[in-house]
């Protein structure tokens, strides 16, 4: 029979003077345990072995649930962020067509959208050259074009944020960057007592920017602010 290779004394040494080095590497503890087992032949059942596996396969999943935690709260934060600096950059505005032109622009990008449309409706969708000279970024429709736009035309709730992925078409608000929108975020618009509703509409060409399984919580307060300083306007 042929005798085991003695162990190296140095490495020896090491192990017994500081023994956690093994017990705190997985993998070598792991290979001890596969080692005892194959000593022991296979009419041995090893219990401990056992419930040691379904340990380490329970304290993975609670390491990725962990993961996953941290990320979804770091990217909360991001996002948390992201709005606030939208929402001082709209309430610095101290014009009318300067608040909107920034909503294409330096609200846009603190965003991280590619468009932002505002769409009015109106009972005298007449040509109005101011709205003219905002088309980049305002259009006007008919009454209850924000309601079927928002349900897509379904009896279904009205709700104040909708996000969603989108697939080109014709007419679309967007204009002609409509074939390069893939998802986006609806937020409507109450403007007080007396007025028709409005909408505004964030649109990126990133498919996964904006899904139904996303909470719109600061899509809401968001909107909240935007109907604020709106009603400040048209006031």
């Amino acid at each position: 029979m042929t005798q085991p290779k003695p162990l190296d004394h140095g490495l020896r040494d090491r192990i017994l003077s500081d023994p956690a080095l093994l017990l705190d590497d997985p993998d070598i503890m792991r290979a001890l345990v596969e080692a005892d087992e194959r000593a022991r032949g296979t009419n041995v059942v090893d219990l401990r072995g056992l419930a040691m596996k379904r340990l380490e396969t329970r304290l993975d999943r609670l390491e990725d649930t962990h993961r996953s935690v941290i990320a979804a709260a770091y990217e909360n934060l991001a996002g948390t962020n992201q709005i606030h600096r939208a929402v001082l950059r709209m309430m610095d505005a101290t014009q009318f067509e300067v608040f909107l032109r920034d909503l294409s622009g330096e609200v846009a990008d603190m965003l991280r959208v590619d468009i932002v449309r505002l769409v009015l409706e109106t009972a005298r969708p007449e040509d109005d050259p101011a709205i003219a000279r905002l088309s980049e970024v305002l259009s006007v429709a008919e009454p209850g074009y924000v309601a079927d736009y928002v349900t897509q035309g379904r009896n279904v709730p009205l709700r104040q944020v909708a996000l969603r992925q989108v697939a080109p078409r014709e007419p679309s608000p967007y204009g002609r960057q409509a074939p390069e929108i893939l998802s986006e975020a609806c937020l409507k618009l109450d403007f007080g007592p007396g007025r028709l509703p409005g909408m505004l509409l964030l649109g990126a060409s990133d498919a996964d920017r904006f899904t139904p399984q996303q909470g719109t919580d600061l899509m809401g307060f968001f909107a909240g602010v935007f109907e604020r300083q709106m009603r400040r306007w048209l006031s």
